[in-house]
């Protein structure tokens, strides 16, 4: 006797398949774990039991977010591992800006209908993240939800919750006029502009994910997918202290994320002929007929994340994030000003 499908199933929501998709997951999971996780997976909220015991005045950093319409091109291209990395990434980005590591993170992934093998490449992508970051995945959610996307496609948010000493928090409060800006190269769009992107590249040029274009080394697709960088490594070598200021550069780019952390009477000065512009961005400009200021707020033109310093401590800052110097701090009003 054949067996009769589940009334919700038959709605379009496979509660069995959820099930056996999260069980799968665990050994994911269990690798960015450390002591602090305690309790077991798949419980309704995760615990975590920090310990602060070498800090006089921990100040908890929260964070949220998504991957945006990047994930258009992971549906195109059928590659869905690149931007459960970005998504951690990206968290650990924003909380890193006031000076704090992460402890732990949760996912949300929303779907038409789960499908076990982009599940596991989600998951394989966070969980590849959070080692990297030295971040706890304690919980999640996973929406079955027929009607509200289109067959195939999902969506993604993330939430972080970092850590650091009251003392140490990088608000930009100590910025002053003479301070240095300095740059550290993107690895491509990041999780930001890809709308405009996508208009430019798949409708007014008529390309596809498997385009070949000139100027770039790989194919269109794979360009669009490069993951966002994740800053931690490289910044948490520098002395506590020296950095006065960081700023993400995400949506807004550098004109709309500089006054983010400038004080009311600086000014960021940006001289976009210190480094050089991805070929991607000269594309997006050429092709798209973009103003040059616009592309500058939309995009973050090769800068992924900005570090304000004294002058004293500019060279060595340099050095050791690998970093160009691509601007100054003047008084004026609070705003970015480009220097062409």
């Amino acid at each position: 006797m054949t067996k009769k499908p589940k009334a919700y199933a038959r709605a379009g929501v496979d509660v069995d398949l959820g099930n056996r998709l999260k069980k799968r997951i665990r050994r994911l999971v269990r690798q960015t774990h450390g002591p602090e996780v305690l309790g077991k997976i798949g419980g309704f909220g995760g615990l975590f039991s920090p310990d602060f015991s070498g800090m006089r005045e921990p100040v908890l950093v929260a964070s949220i977010d998504g991957v945006g319409t990047k994930l258009k091109v992971a549906f195109a291209m059928d590659r869905h591992d690149t931007v459960g990395v970005d998504l951690v990434n990206h968290c650990v980005n924003d909380v890193l800006a006031l000076g704090a590591r992460p402890l732990f993170f949760l996912d949300y992934i929303g779907a038409e209908k789960l499908e076990q093998r982009v599940f596991d490449q989600l998951i394989c992508g966070f969980s590849r993240a959070c080692r990297a970051a030295g971040c706890a995945l304690i919980g999640g959610e996973t929406a079955q939800m027929p009607g509200m996307y289109r067959q195939g496609e999902y969506d993604l948010a993330g939430c972080i919750v970092g850590v650091v000493e009251r003392a140490k928090i990088i608000d930009g409060s100590r910025i002053k006029a003479g301070d240095v800006i300095l740059g550290l190269a993107s690895n491509g769009l990041h999780t930001n502009g890809y709308s405009l992107a996508r208009k430019i590249l798949f409708e007014r040029m008529r390309l596809g994910p498997r385009s070949n274009v000139e100027g770039l080394k790989h194919s269109l697709g794979e360009e669009l997918l490069r993951v966002h960088k994740n800053y931690q490594p490289a910044v948490s070598k520098i002395p506590a202290g020296q950095i006065k200021g960081l700023a993400h550069i995400t949506g807004g780019g550098l004109i709309d994320n500089l006054p983010r952390i400038l004080p009311n009477e600086c000014d960021a000065v940006i001289d976009i002929a210190s480094w050089t512009v991805p070929g991607i961005f000269q594309i997006l400009q050429s092709h798209g007929k973009v103003d040059r200021e616009e592309m500058y707020r939309v995009f973050n033109m090769g800068i992924g994340m900005v570090v304000v310093v004294a002058e004293r401590n500019a060279k060595r800052t340099m050095s050791i994030l690998r970093a160009n110097r691509i601007g100054h701090i003047e008084r004026g009003s609070g705003k970015t000003k480009l220097s062409f």
